[in-house]
């Protein structure tokens, strides 16, 4: 695998689909043993332009602004429970008893499950990215991912039959409805975008959390600044995006020889571009290891740039700063163990996947 690092070599890549392709990564999908092609194989993700113009321009008609903004009064519903169990219970795993479910809850409403579905969506969207890394011969693990993918795509070929008959406020009805030059998107289609849909945004969502409240725990002064001054929570959040960002990087396949920074890679190589690397280069960002919510540097490749920008990016950004604003007018402080945070091995992601702390209540501010 090649390595891109340089914010200016990770651009170019981004912004050349036709040089490194995502296409190419299709066939790594490929799973024998899941007895059909993988779920996500007909996503946008893996698409090339022109291809992947035509899905995104159906796709994004579902995540307008006025859409992701009528997501508000849900998620405030979501998160001020959950801060409120928090604060009884003292001492959490703040991803499995505030990220996770608040994840789940909106992508499940989002899509329009039934209610007593969002406990699965979790363990549906693990299980989509599992098919890509399983190990050969953990025929056990296996099985249990092909029922889970066999359970989620019977559930959801049901769901979208219902709403062709009677259309709801919901993502799936969106997409049936949606329409470019009077073509809409095919049934694999369909089922591929609600795959993709589950295992990145709620994952994306899970980290992005996960790491906001990293910061917020082991970084004291940050916490007070931010809950005496909640106007500066999206301030914060954007400065969270380019110091640790969910998605570390991407893959794609370069279509032929290409000379990046004097080096030549060949053509069929397996190309890595380090968006995280790229946010924290030290010729485009002043002093980047450092957290620094007053810097003036504008950067976006946290949720990528070019083509493949993700359309989920206004929704996370709403979904962080709600959460946030549940959270820190009623906390007074969050301690915890370092050690015990445990980080997401993924390849392309990282989060912590479990994160110990105390939420002390604000009559107990330290």
């Amino acid at each position: 695998m090649w390595l891109l690092t340089r914010q200016e070599d990770v651009l170019y890549a981004l912004k050349h689909p036709e040089l490194f392709s995502s296409s190419k990564l299709a066939g790594a999908l490929h799973a024998p043993w899941l007895g059909g092609p993988h779920p996500l194989s007909s996503a946008m993700s893996f698409a090339d332009p022109p291809r992947h113009g035509r899905l995104r321009g159906l796709v994004q008609q579902a995540f307008t602004s006025n859409a992701v903004s009528r997501l508000e009064p849900f998620i405030r519903s979501v998160a001020e429970p959950l801060v409120a169990q928090m604060l009884e219970q003292r001492q959490v795993d703040f991803i499995q008893a505030f990220a996770v479910p608040l994840a789940s809850s909106v992508i499940g409403h989002l899509m329009g499950l039934d209610t007593f579905l969002f406990r699965r969506v979790k363990r549906w969207a693990e299980d989509v990215v599992a098919i890509t890394s399983m190990p050969a011969g953990n025929t056990a693990r296996q099985q249990q991912v092909r029922s889970s993918m066999e359970e989620l795509t019977a559930y959801l070929e049901e769901a979208l039959e219902a709403r062709r008959h009677r259309p709801q406020e919901d993502i799936m009805s969106a997409l049936l409805q949606a329409k470019v030059d009077g073509e809409a998107l095919t049934p694999p289609e369909l089922l591929s975008f609600l795959f993709l849909l589950l295992a990145a945004g709620l994952e994306t969502m899970v980290h992005l959390m996960g790491h906001a409240m990293w910061l917020l725990r082991e970084s004291p002064e940050v916490f007070a600044l931010v809950r005496k001054e909640p106007a500066r929570i999206p301030r914060f959040l954007e400065e969270m995006l380019r110091y640790e960002p969910p998605t570390q990087g991407v893959l794609r396949v370069t279509t032929t020889e290409v000379e990046l920074s004097g080096v030549r890679i060949p053509e069929g190589a397996l190309v890595m571009p380090l968006i995280a690397s790229a946010l924290r280069d030290e010729r485009h960002v002043r002093d980047g290891d450092r957290f620094d919510m007053d810097r003036t540097e504008t950067t976006h490749l946290a949720f990528g740039h070019g083509v493949h920008f993700c359309l989920g990016a206004p929704l996370a950004r709403l979904e962080a700063r709600l959460g946030l604003e549940a959270l820190l007018p009623r906390c007074g402080g969050l301690t915890g163990r370092p050690e015990q945070t445990v980080w997401s091995p993924a390849l392309t992601m990282r989060g912590p996947v479990a994160l110990p702390l105390e939420v002390l209540p604000i009559d107990r501010l330290t």
